[in-house]
C-alpha cells in the first residue's frame, strides 16, 4: 500500500510526489497524458516560448530606435513552433526525470478511483489496482466552450490548437479578452495577423486592476488590435462572428480563424465515487487544501479557487505538508499573476475595483515607469505605471504595473504584502540601481 497516491502530473502533481519522495513517503503518481500538465504541454511554457519569439521580432523592427538597424526582418513560423516543442520536451523529461529520480513510482495511465475508505483508497489504472493510505487530486482543468448558437458546427480553435498551427493567419477573431485571449492577439498581432477582440466585460483582463488593463487595451489599439469591449458573441457560422456591441448594435466579423478563449474549467471525471463536496465548479477544500473526506486532498485547478501554476505548486506544497504532519495553511492574500504581453502586466493582492466595491478605506501611490532610469534605457519610447496600494494602517495590500518586465519584479510587491509591510518599513529596502524593480521605491515616496 502507498503512504499516498497522487492523480495528476501537473505542477501540483509533480511538485507534490517530489516533496512527498523526499519526506520518505511511499509515492505513486498517475499521469494519464504528459508531465506538466496544461501549463508546460498546453498553457504557460510553450505561450511564452512563442511570445518571446514574438518579443525578438518586434524588437529587431524597431532596432532604428537604439542605433541599429536590421535589414529585411522575417520570421520562419513553423521553426518557431517547432522551437516551442523542442523546449516543452526538454522540460517534460526533466520532469519525468525528477520523478524517477526522488523514488516516486510513476504510472502512465488514466487513473480512476474505485473505491474509498479512511484507512485505504483503492484507484485503478491499465486495469490494476493500486491502494493508498492518502489521496491527492490533482487532475487539473480543461479549455470550457460557451454555449455559444453554432459553436458544435463551426470550425474553431482554442488555446490548444492555436499553440499547434504551423501558418499565421491573416485574421483571427479572439472570443475572450481575459489573460490568454490578450497574449494570443499580442502574438498574432505582432507577426502580422488582423486581430479583433470581443470582451463581454466593460474591460479587457476583467481581474486585473481597470486602470491598468485599460492602458494595455490603449497601447494594443495602437498596435493595431481592434478591441469590442462589453459585448456579447450572439453566433458563429463558417468563418463568420455575430456579436452585438456596448451600444447593442449587431456586427458581424468575417475571418480566417477564430479562437475560444473564455476560461477553464476542471477535471472531476474518475472522482465520482468519492462524493466530495463541490464548491462553484471546483472541489471543496479547507485552509489545509483538505477536502470533505479527511484522507483526500486537492491542490492546483480541480479547486476552481486560482487556476495559476505557481497557486498549484504552493497548495500542494500545504497539502504534502499537512499529510506528514507539518502544519500549514494556504493563503491567498498575496498570489501574483502575471499577463505576458508586450508591455507585461503584473499583479498582486487587492485591486482598486475590488476595494471600491467593498466600500474598504484605502490610498493609492503610483508612478510611471519613466521614472526609472533602466526601465527609460531599455523601453525606448515606452511607459507604463506602477500602483502601490494601502490599508487605513499604510501597509501595503496591492501592486500593479504595466511595462516590462514587470514579471521578473512583481515579486517584490508580493513579499512586501505576505510580511505585511507598512509605508515606513518598505521604505527602508535598498535596491539595486539601475533596475526597474526600483520604480517601486520610487513610488513608496
Amino acid at each position: 500500500m502507498f503512504d499516498l497516491a497522487i492523480i495528476g502530473g501537473g505542477p501540483a502533481g509533480y511538485t507534490a510526489a517530489e516533496r512527498a519522495a523526499h519526506c520518505g513517503l511511499n509515492v505513486v503518481i498517475f499521469e494519464k497524458n504528459a508531465f506538466g500538465g496544461v501549463c508546460l504541454n498546453e498553457g504557460c511554457i510553450p505561450t511564452k516560448t512563442l511570445l518571446y519569439s514574438a518579443k525578438l521580432y518586434h524588437n529587431a523592427k524597431a532596432g532604428s530606435k537604439y542605433g541599429f538597424t536590421a535589414e529585411n526582418v522575417s520570421f520562419d513560423y513553423e521553426k518557431i513552433i517547432s522551437r516551442k516543442n523542442k523546449v516543452v520536451r526538454k522540460l517534460n523529461a526533466g520532469i519525468r526525470a525528477k520523478m524517477t529520480g526522488g523514488g516516486v513510482n510513476v504510472v502512465t495511465g488514466l487513473a480512476v478511483v474505485k473505491s474509498y475508505g479512511e484507512d485505504k483508497i483503492v484507484i485503478v489504472a491499465n486495469e490494476q489496482e493500486f491502494e493508498a493510505k492518502n489521496l491527492l487530486l490533482c487532475n487539473g482543468s480543461q479549455v470550457a466552450i460557451p454555449p455559444i448558437k453554432g459553436v458544435d458546427t463551426t470550425d474553431y480553435i482554442t488555446s490548444k490548437e492555436a499553440l499547434e498551427i504551423k501558418t499565421v493567419p491573416s485574421s483571427i477573431v479572439i472570443v475572450g479578452g481575459g489573460v490568454i485571449g490578450m497574449e494570443f492577439a499580442g502574438l498574432f498581432n505582432t507577426f502580422g495577423s488582423k486581430v479583433s477582440v470581443i470582451e463581454m466585460a466593460p474591460e479587457i483582463l476583467p481581474p486585473v486592476d481597470s486602470e491598468i488593463s485599460s492602458m494595455l487595451r490603449a497601447e494594443y489599439t495602437k498596435q493595431g488590435v481592434a478591441f469590442f469591449v462589453d459585448a456579447k458573441v450572439t453566433a458563429l457560422e463558417n468563418n463568420k462572428v455575430f456579436f452585438t456591441d456596448s451600444e447593442g448594435n449587431n456586427q458581424i466579423i468575417e475571418t480566417e480563424k477564430i479562437l475560444l478563449c473564455v476560461g477553464r474549467k476542471p477535471l472531476l471525471d474518475g472522482i465520482e465515487v468519492l462524493d466530495l463536496k463541490t464548491f462553484k465548479n471546483g472541489i471543496e477544500v479547507n485552509e489545509c487544501m483538505q477536502t470533505s473526506k479527511p484522507n483526500v486532498y486537492a491542490a492546483g485547478d480541480i479547486t476552481a479557487f486560482s487556476m495559476l501554476a505557481h497557486t498549484a505548486v504552493r497548495e500542494a506544497e500545504v497539502a504534502v505538508n499537512n499529510i506528514v504532519g507539518k502544519s500549514d495553511t494556504m493563503a491567498y492574500n498575496a498570489v501574483p499573476a502575471v499577463v505576458y504581453t508586450n508591455p507585461e502586466v503584473a499583479g498582486v493582492g487587492f485591486t482598486e475595483d475590488e476595494l471600491k466595491s467593498q466600500n474598504r478605506p484605502y490610498s493609492i501611490k503610483k508612478l510611471p515607469m519613466a521614472f526609472s532610469g533602466r526601465f527609460v534605457a531599455e523601453n525606448e519610447g515606452g511607459n507604463g505605471l506602477c500602483k502601490l496600494i494601502f490599508d487605513e494602517n499604510d501597509v501595503i495590500i496591492g501592486c500593479h504595473i504595466i511595462g516590462n518586465p514587470s514579471s521578473e519584479i512583481i515579486a517584490i510587491a508580493t513579499l512586501a504584502i505576505e510580511q505585511k509591510l507598512t509605508i515606513e518599513r518598505f521604505q527602508k529596502l535598498i535596491f539595486p540601481h539601475p533596475s526597474v524593480g526600483e520604480i517601486i521605491k520610487e513610488a513608496l515616496f
